[in-house]
């Protein structure tokens, strides 16, 4: 995630250095606290968030849990990731519902904080859900914040009530009233309130939100923040706290800085819980925010579980299971791998979930930045401009052929024949994992309705000599199989904390690229 990119970057480097230490100073741990409070400063990080992190960072860096430990570098990563979940708000806090339908949300926060785009990024999260929500145009100050909001809402598939044309015509607070009533009589068991937004904070914004509130009696106040707007949100989030109050925060625009103070500030402050992280402008770019997934990626330790979920919203789970029974009897096709990029598209940036392994915002972080999406698109054209026979079978693409997919496909021939290389180079490890024979994958074993391959029937029978102990009495043989074992071992993140997959390497990162795009 590109908001703490410079924050993870800074802290990566600090605690790299205490990884060749066997027992932490005094000093040492002074010298790390030092370097964590410049690292948050630079990221606009309030400064008395600042100092109690550091403060409590500093005092158990230097109490026995550390002192004891048997790897003193990993106990105060642990230490720090304990404490950014802690500022970050502890636990994940979802939205509360009304007992009795509807369940009223009023949102809150100023002039370009991304409250409507927000209302819309909601409204298709909760009908996902099963729920009915319905908006209600209740800022009728920006000029076109309504039509706005209407546009969102067919975006977003859900309903809207706006009976007022906004710029400047119409009572928020009566708009705000009917809405609600309206959701009762149609049965929308969701109603959602856009407000209007000043530039800044000023006493009609509050008193407007305020009448709002007493009016509709929301069953939650959720404040939208922009990320990007450092020192400044902690100020802003003081007000509002003051002069509206609310239940929960947003952060906006998550993904588009690289300092990320905001996020690091406005729960510790306001000790109001961050529920929603919105990530991009596409309408699903909205995730629940999780403090302990949060900390994860600002260490770069990775965000593994948000990644499964995005994978199991993305993929189909009878299509998985039929593609992997007709790997475990057939050849896997350009049609199957067609398939398989497009459900990988329905996930979102490649880059972003590239992001989410441990280790890919440090060591890989240029690797990342080079990755083109674009060319994700063009290895799709290419494939499209085969015939189904071509596509089934790659042997039969002659220079005839080749050249022909080209031209349809607005590429090279090289093209063409690069990703065909790449392509049969995936195949065969599909079918050896598919065959249970693991293709190098720690860990992986047979896909459901393979039988066993041949690796593993010969591990079973572990004769002597040649297998004993599953290593092979050659001696060069055996000094290979040490190495593959060191290489399937467990090694963790980019700290060594938390995560039993090993890190991708930068070949794998090279390969990615190569099968998705170009050289």
């Amino acid at each position: 995630m590109a908001t703490f990119g410079t924050l993870s970057d800074r802290l990566t480097e600090t605690f790299k250095n205490l990884r060749t230490k066997g027992r932490l100073s005094a000093a040492d741990v002074d010298g790390t606290v030092r370097e964590i409070r410049r690292a948050l400063l630079d990221a606009d990080v309030a400064l008395e968030v600042v100092k109690e992190f550091t403060s409590h960072v500093r005092e158990r860096a230097l109490g026995d849990e550390v002192n004891k430990a048997l790897n003193p570098a990993q106990q105060v990563v642990q230490i720090v990731n304990e404490e950014l979940v802690r500022i970050l708000g502890g636990e994940q806090r979802k939205l509360r519902f009304a007992k009795t339908p509807p369940t009223v949300i009023m949102l809150a926060g100023l002039q370009g904080s991304g409250k409507t785009t927000f209302a819309g990024k909601l409204a298709k999260k909760l009908q996902k859900d099963g729920h009915t929500p319905i908006l209600v145009a209740a800022d009728l100050q920006r000029p076109n914040a309504v039509n706005q909001l209407q546009i969102v809402a067919e975006q977003a598939g859900a309903a809207v009530y706006a009976p007022e044309p906004g710029n400047g015509v119409g009572d928020p607070v009566k708009v705000s009233e009917a809405g609600v009533e309206l959701a009762k009589q149609r049965q929308h068991d969701i109603v959602i309130i856009d407000t209007a937004g000043r530039l800044g904070v000023d006493e009609e914004l509050m008193k407007q939100a305020s009448k709002i509130r007493r009016a509709t009696d929301p069953d939650e106040v959720l404040f939208v923040i922009d990320s990007m707007i450092g020192q400044d949100a902690v100020n802003t989030a003081k007000a509002f706290l003051e002069g509206v109050d609310f239940t929960g925060v947003v952060l906006s625009k998550l993904d588009g800085d690289q300092r990320g103070g905001a996020a690091l500030s406005v729960a510790s402050v306001t000790q109001r819980p961050i529920i929603f992280a919105s990530t991009g402008e596409d309408l699903d770019a909205l995730e629940d925010f999780h403090p302990d997934r949060m900390a994860s990626r600002i260490l770069d330790l990775g965000d593994i579980l948000t990644l499964i979920e995005q994978a199991q919203q993305a993929f189909d789970e009878e299509e998985a299971q039929k593609v992997a029974d007709k790997l475990a009897k057939e050849a896997f096709t350009l049609d199957d791998f067609l398939e398989q990029m497009q459900q990988l598209k329905k996930m979102g940036s490649m880059k972003k979930m590239l992001g989410m392994l441990p280790g890919m915002g440090g060591q890989m972080k240029q690797q990342l930045q080079d990755f083109d999406e674009s060319e994700i698109g063009r290895t799709e054209a290419i494939i499209r401009g085969m015939t189904p026979a071509e596509r089934h079978n790659t042997k039969i693409l002659n220079g005839s052929r080749r050249a022909r997919i080209a031209r349809g496909s607005g590429v090279t021939v090289t093209d063409v024949n690069q990703l065909v290389n790449r392509f049969e180079q995936a195949a065969k490890m599909m079918k050896k994992v598919a065959r249970g024979e693991n293709a190098g994958v720690p860990g992986m074993g047979a896909m459901p309705g393979a039988k066993p391959g041949a690796s593993s029937k010969r591990a079973k029978k572990g004769k002597k000599g040649k297998y004993q102990g599953g290593r092979s009495g050659n001696p060069a043989k055996r000094a290979v199989q040490g190495d593959e074992a060191a290489t399937a071992q467990p090694t963790g993140s980019g700290f060594g904390l938390g995560a039993s997959a090993p890190q991708p390497s930068e070949t794998d990162m090279a390969e990615i690229q190569k099968l998705f795009g170009k050289n």
